[in-house]
């Protein structure tokens, strides 16, 4: 369960087949108080139970990052009806 680099990477991901692929839509709150919507593509988990999410934030046009995910900071939403 374990990356060849420290931290996973656009240019290091984790190995496939310990990738779990979804769509999961996402509200991000940074710390300087602004937010964005997103949507997680994957969810891993490192060797030392930490999850990690591959996702993207709209607007920007920037590639999917893979970030350890945090519940405060990351919250899920809804991606299907109520």
């Amino acid at each position: 369960m374990a990356t060849r680099c420290s931290l996973p990477s656009w240019d290091c991901p984790p190995p496939d087949a310990e990738v779990r692929w979804v769509y999961q839509p996402v509200e991000v709150h940074f710390p300087d108080g602004h937010w964005a919507v997103g949507r997680i593509t994957a969810w891993w988990t490192d060797e030392n139970g930490a999850q990690w999410c591959r996702m993207r934030t709209t607007p920007g046009g920037r590639p999917p990052r893979w970030f350890r995910y945090d519940p405060d900071t990351i919250h899920l939403l809804p991606s299907s009806g109520i």
